[in-house]
């Protein structure tokens, strides 16, 4: 492991804003589960989740809009989630925190009901068939999803990727859930919104792929209200 990693995870560690269970903890529940808004953040409000945060710019800005609610960006990637743990220190942002652990084990940090947003931010598609269980959008990962979401809660999807785009619609429309906003490409079709969410950072990557050329797409959706 190279120094800087080591000197990213050495700074982490110091980081009351940034929990990092071990495996044995998640599995067996981890003890923030149903606590986040009570034991973790000073103040109880909304509970917006970054899924696979990366280094967290959109978790921290976010956090920075709208400071009536609170972020929790969420990546197993420590040397990662550095980047966006340091700026919310020095900014002393209360509202956001990160979780260092698997995608897979949200529903064992979270409890049913507990967080009132979704954010994925630019996942891999994992366009090869083989590779499908692995999208962060799929069957099982939205029944996931939904059962840690409140009722009417909602998910964002930001990507460079048409094909994960399209493939979700393809979902959207086979599990009967509700669009509210679709764009082939933000910076194209929303600027005339300059305040909206799906405008409000710009990654390292999307930087990168804009730069190329590439659409940003931005899908908006929630689960039906039980009867």
């Amino acid at each position: 492991m190279g120094k800087d990693k080591l000197r990213k995870f050495k700074a982490i560690d110091g980081y009351k804003h940034v929990l990092q269970p071990s495996v044995d903890e998640v599995r067996e529940g981890f003890h923030m589960r149903g606590k986040w808004n009570t034991d973790f953040f000073p103040s109880n409000q909304p509970l917006v989740l970054e899924l696979g945060c990366g280094g967290g710019e959109y978790t921290v800005v976010l956090a920075q809009r709208d400071p009536k609610k609170n972020f929790l960006g969420m990546d197993i990637k420590g040397a990662r989630l550095w980047k966006g743990a340091s700026q919310s220190k020095e900014e002393n942002l209360t509202n956001v925190g990160f979780l260092r652990t698997r995608i897979e084990w949200v529903e064992q940090c979270f409890a049913p009901g507990e967080v009132d947003e979704i954010w994925i931010t630019f996942p891999d598609p994992q366009i090869k068939f083989q590779r499908r269980k692995h999208r962060m959008i799929n069957p099982d990962f939205l029944a996931i999803y939904q059962r840690v979401l409140k009722p009417g809660g909602c998910i964002h999807l930001k990507s460079d990727s048409e094909f994960l785009h399209g493939y979700l619609h393809g979902l959207i429309s086979s599990m009967g859930l509700t669009i509210h906003e679709t764009y082939h490409d933000v910076y194209d079709q929303i600027l005339e919104q300059p305040m909206h969410e799906a405008l409000a950072c710009k990654t390292f990557y999307e930087k990168m792929w804009l730069e190329q050329g590439k659409a940003i797409t931005y899908l908006k959706f929630s689960f039906p209200l039980a009867n």
